[in-house]
């Protein structure tokens, strides 16, 4: 291990220890037969979310999907089970109307824009999605908004104490994590009478629990990349098979313009299970002749989303006959890649809205915080990235026509499950951030005030170490870049005039890169105390104990505007989140 990490690694030695008391201390209490299960109706909902926590979380469902997918039947038949036990059939899903999206990346985005569009008419909404950012009820959603505590908490309660009630000796009492909420979204979204459901895909499309769904309205595929790998397959077409799995026969599902490989493939799984499947066409299809649509997402990529919306939206309006389902443009569609192209057709007023009224926190988001600028996606495959880092460069042109002093950019990263970091950083390298600064998906050292943000599925000691190798990874990708030429004038669309950069990147990597134990530390350092809503009570002064974060503390005061880039994991993008957005957390 080099001077530097070893330096590093003391440096973090006492945060990591006091907050390893208290998980040891956390862990403790997981089992169901230590914790006490009181009366429905003195539930408090931080209650609930822990005892949710002590159900399997995302990390061992992978593990434990990837000895089970060779019998995909076996698992679905399994959450059937669970559903049925629950007090509900799978027939009794056929009621919520459901719109079911799968995809690599973008699928979330996609949900949103699907439900703003149809809420727009004035249709009372349900939508299921994960990861949360905040606070877990954000993953069941009526009208737009999380679930308020008190239904999360009465919801779940019900729903626990019927598979206690249920269990028998030959089946596991509660189901894992992701499945103990899918259950729950189905019976909320039930009981509250929803117009409509849409339902974003947990991973992959086959083998997800989602998949018990056996009537959906319609279907949609967002943009493929390569993502769980070691669940999915190492190929695109490999998981372009998996995706594929939510097709139904009958069921008109869309996607969008895809590798020719991966595309063949859905085209194939669709033939096999005789689902009608349609390509989108652009966005621009659909805009011409008329007004240009507004997004309310930013970002390039964000357009193929919603492309992709608004095909499942004017589908599942054209399914209900409803009268104001967008005049089409074009009455006989062609073919592309041997595919019919879904219908072109004029936008309605409740579509464009839609579109423009869309949110979705941690994608593309900007806030302006006094001079500091923090730009949150949680961008977390090789393409997402890519996407992430035009964006990211799109805004810095055009804020930098507007600068009037000096200007830092950092990148505040983190990544997690079987990701390759270093690919991730290497596309991160045209950014040409001044600082680095790497950290867990941790808000605090000590998450036990706050049950949404606890993690049981690995230990301090492992973030941190991940932390270590992430900025190993960028070190070396910075001593690989690194020449004199490249450090003395950089390129002025790559970064800006060389006259804002305060601090431009040393030639050796390891002076402007940094680890903290905890968002909330990460982000002191970063602002420095400038950012006007993100005011903790006081820094340790351990903060500045390393050389570089002493140096770069003046520098990041003495800017004119600091440009943070928070992506790498949806997770890290909360945690970022939780602290500068303190309603969020209420």
């Amino acid at each position: 291990m080099s001077p530097a990490r070893c330096h590093l690694r003391a440096a973090l030695f006492l945060a990591a220890a006091s907050a390893r008391s208290v998980t040891t201390q956390v862990a403790a209490r997981r089992g169901l037969s230590a914790w006490p299960v009181p009366q429905e109706h003195s539930m408090e909902y931080q209650d609930a979310v822990r005892m949710l926590n002590t159900l399997q979380t995302n990390a061992s469902y992978l593990e434990q999907a990837k000895h089970q997918r060779g019998d995909p039947q076996t698992q679905l038949e399994a959450m059937e089970l669970y559903l049925a036990r629950s007090g509900l059939q799978v027939e009794d899903l056929d009621r919520l109307n459901i719109i079911h999206v799968t995809g690599t990346k973008g699928k979330g985005s996609t949900c949103a824009f699907t439900e703003c569009i149809l809420r727009s008419y004035g249709l009372k909404t349900g939508f299921f999605s994960s990861p949360h950012l905040v606070q877990v009820r954000e993953r069941i959603r009526i009208n737009g908004q999380p679930i308020s505590p008190d239904l999360f908490t009465k919801y779940f309660w019900r729903l626990y104490h019927r598979l206690e009630e249920t269990k028998d000796g030959s089946c596991v009492s509660m189901p894992s994590y992701f499945r103990f909420l899918t259950l729950m979204a189905f019976h909320v979204f039930l009981q509250e009478k929803v117009d409509l459901a849409v339902v974003e895909v947990g991973i992959g499309g086959t083998y997800d629990c989602t998949n018990i769904i056996r009537k959906p309205v319609v279907c949609g595929v967002s943009s493929l990349g390569i993502d769980h790998t070691s669940l999915l397959g190492d190929t695109v077409e490999k998981i372009a098979w998996q995706k594929g799995g939510i097709f139904k026969q009958g069921v008109p599902a869309f996607t969008v313009l895809q590798p020719e490989g991966p595309l063949a493939v859905l085209r194939d799984r669709a033939q096999q299970i005789s689902c009608p499947l349609y390509l989108c066409p652009p966005l621009e299809a659909l805009e011409e002749g008329g007004l240009p649509l507004t997004l309310g997402l930013e970002g390039e990529h964000q357009r193929s989303n919603a492309a992709l919306a608004l095909q499942l939206a004017h589908c599942w309006l054209q399914w209900q006959d409803h009268h104001d389902a967008g005049e089409l443009k074009a009455s006989r569609p062609g073919l592309l890649w041997q595919l019919p192209l879904a219908p072109v057709f004029q936008p309605t007023s409740n579509m464009r809205l839609g579109l423009r009224n869309t949110e979705w926190l941690g994608r593309t988001q900007v806030l302006r915080r006094g001079p500091l600028i923090w730009y949150l996606d949680g961008a977390h495959t090789p393409s997402s990235v890519q996407a992430c880092v035009r964006w990211f460069r799109q805004a810095l042109q055009v804020r930098e026509k507007l600068s009037s002093g000096p200007e830092v950019r950092v990148l505040l990263f983190n990544t997690t499950g079987d990701r390759d970091s270093a690919v991730l950083l290497k596309l991160l390298q045209p950014c040409q951030f001044n600082y680095a600064v790497f950290c867990p998906n941790l808000t605090e050292v000590s998450s036990t005030g706050n049950a949404d943000q606890q993690n049981f599925t690995v230990t301090l000691d492992q973030v941190l170490l991940r932390c270590l190798e992430h900025q190993q990874h960028w070190n070396c990708l910075d001593e690989e870049q690194a020449s004199p030429a490249l450090w003395s004038a950089p390129s002025p669309e790559l970064a800006g005039p060389a006259s804002l950069l305060l601090a431009p990147h040393p030639p050796h990597s390891s002076a402007s890169s940094l680890v903290f134990s905890c968002i909330s530390y990460a982000l002191q350092w970063i602002s420095q105390g400038r950012d006007p809503v993100f005011q903790p009570p006081s820094s340790p002064k351990s903060l500045l104990t390393h050389p570089v974060a002493c140096s770069g503390a003046s520098v990041l005061r003495e800017a004119a505007a600091v440009h943070v880039l928070v992506t790498g994991s949806l997770h890290l993008v909360g945690g970022v989140l939780k602290l500068l957005e303190p309603a969020l957390s209420q």
